[in-house]
């Protein structure tokens, strides 16, 4: 008979997965902007041109990424731990005295993000203690750079890889 599941072990399985860094973004009905930090993005799609993220149910900004229309992602440059950080916290207005605009659907674009996605939503999914947000690209632009990365629970940058 197996051993019984370990959710901690999962967890640091998780985390030898190496991610880019996402702050995903959206807005309350009343205009307030709302966004989170995420590793669970990924391209779904080319035709058409779909993403995926995923929120915690336990999030306080779940209820406003499942009512949304539209929401945005930003993968987040090497420099831009800091931001990671923040919106990773609780109990403060993330986007006081950032960097950000409103896009053309409205969501929160953040000021030098290595790309930008602004999408509609168009299905969400009910999946364990998420919710999975799947989302038609309906912009998107990318500047160079290097990229924030997550690995073994901790920032990492890139470094180039050179072929021998």
């Amino acid at each position: 008979m197996p051993d019984p599941f370990d959710p901690a072990q999962f967890r640091r399985a998780c985390a030898r997965f190496a991610t880019g860094v996402t702050v995903s973004t959206a807005l309350a009905r009343d205009g307030t902007p709302h966004g989170f930090t995420a590793n669970s993005f990924t391209s779904v799609s080319i035709e058409p041109p779909l993403v995926l993220i995923c929120v915690d149910h336990r999030a306080n900004v779940h209820r406003y990424f499942e009512q949304a229309t539209h929401f945005g992602v930003n993968i987040l440059a090497e420099d831009q731990e800091a931001l990671s950080v923040r919106f990773a916290e609780r109990g403060l207005d993330r986007f006081e005295g950032i960097d950000w605009h409103s896009g053309a659907s409205g969501v929160p674009m953040l000021g030098g993000a290595l790309a930008r996605f602004e999408c509609a939503t168009r299905q969400t999914i009910a999946a364990g203690d998420h919710t999975i947000i799947l989302g038609e690209v309906i912009h998107a632009e990318w500047q160079e750079g290097a990229p924030l990365l997550y690995f073994a629970s901790g920032y990492h940058i890139a470094q180039p890889w050179k072929r021998e």
